[in-house]
């Protein structure tokens, strides 16, 4: 069970570190995501969006946003779309029910045509590990291990210091 309390950005960062690295080529396959609650604008925001997780592809390309429309329905979105500074500052009415409203109407043209991201090797304070960035945003998420299913992500976003944290865990 993954304990998902709230803690620290500087606990979450803390935790990264002592993880091992992840490697891109375990990676392909659907995974669910949570977010960690670390006081984050975006704390929240996903989860009441329909955020369903990531699918990394054998090619090392990846769907970066998946979210679940309906029971059985899961729809790769583009973020290339979504205005990333207005969404990191505007967070607190990303997690409104209205919000979780017009997002239903936007998942049509906020559909990807194909898969948004590449998997890469980065190095993260010394540490190699599997890095998905962003086509056309300037996002990077960095992965280490937490299991063989678990994966423990952070988010970071050019321009903007403060670290999002996520756990992935394996569905397939």
């Amino acid at each position: 069970m993954i304990d998902l309390s709230p803690i620290t950005t500087v606990e979450a960062l803390e935790r990264f570190r002592e993880l091992p690295p992840a490697y891109r080529r375990e990676l392909a396959g659907l995974w669910r995501g949570s977010g960690l609650p670390t006081g984050h604008p975006l704390d929240g925001v996903l989860e009441n969006l329909g955020w369903f997780g990531k699918r990394f592809h054998p090619n090392l390309r990846a769907d970066a946003l998946l979210f679940q429309f309906g029971p059985n329905r899961l729809v790769a979105l583009d973020p290339a779309y979504i205005p990333l500074g207005l969404t990191l500052r505007l967070g607190s009415i990303g997690r409104t029910r209205l919000a979780r409203h017009c997002f239903r109407f936007l998942q049509r043209p906020l559909r990807a045509c194909g898969p948004t991201a590449t998997l890469e090797m980065q190095d993260f304070e010394g540490i190699r590990s599997a890095a998905m960035v962003y086509d056309r945003q300037p996002i990077t998420d960095r992965f280490r291990r937490m299991g063989d299913d678990q994966l423990f992500g952070m988010m970071s976003a050019h321009r903007d210091p403060r670290p999002y944290f996520f756990i992935l865990t394996r569905q397939e």
